[in-house]
């Protein structure tokens, strides 16, 4: 699948697992695809490998089913292990250019930025959409960096491949990014953390998409 065939209006990242809730984990990511997620991607920092290929085999099955991308974050070989999608990394992982030339030219390849330098050289090197944040102050990932809306409109006047604004999006502050120009939205506890996952997906999936087409 190549990364200008993908939908990128609503890309959920997962939330760490936890073996002692691996039903609700599960069930959490499944109502998320009903809802209307678009892309799905694997970001666990603690797993064992072992653990991580699993998880990466069961949630691959998972999201094929609703035909939604699986993408993995930073780790190259488990990507290639179960044939994900494609693979997402950051500025502190390998780099962009080595992570394309091992996954070859029909993989997806995301891409963390948040300066227009780094937008700019992930293009550069291969990358097919960039993730851009933090937007917002986040709590899944405290040293993030801080984007504004306008570094985030100077990143899409910079580059052609598409945007995903990431980093404490919700729900209340969602449509205040659509004017920069965004493709996409990625969320971990606007959906994951809600009683009702399969209501905050479709929610999100609604909202984003009636912002995105008011910006055209």
């Amino acid at each position: 699948m190549s990364g200008s065939s993908v939908d990128y209006t609503l890309y959920l990242v997962t939330d760490p697992y936890n073996p002692s809730a691996h039903d609700r984990y599960f069930h959490k990511v499944a109502d998320a695809l009903r809802g209307g997620v678009t892309l799905l991607q694997l970001r666990e920092k603690k797993a064992s490998s072992k653990q991580l290929f699993e998880l990466a085999g069961q949630l691959k099955d998972m999201a094929a089913s609703y035909q939604v991308p699986l993408i993995i974050n930073d780790r190259v070989d488990i990507a290639l292990a179960v044939d994900a999608d494609g693979v997402h990394v950051g500025q502190d992982d390998l780099p962009a250019g080595v992570v394309r030339g091992l996954i070859g030219p029909d993989k997806i390849l995301g891409v963390s930025a948040s300066t227009v330098e780094e937008a700019v050289q992930a293009e550069k090197d291969g990358a097919d959409y960039l993730g851009v944040g933090a937007v917002f102050p986040t709590r899944s990932k405290a040293d993030a960096t801080s984007v504004s809306i306008e570094t985030l409109g100077a990143i899409r006047q910079t580059v052609r491949i598409p945007i995903v604004a990431i980093g404490g999006i919700d729900e209340a502050n969602v449509e205040t990014l659509y004017p920069a120009g965004i493709d996409g939205i990625a969320v971990i506890s606007a959906i994951l953390s809600q009683k009702d996952v399969l209501g905050a997906a479709k929610a999100l999936r609604e909202k984003a998409e009636t912002f995105r087409k008011k910006q055209r």
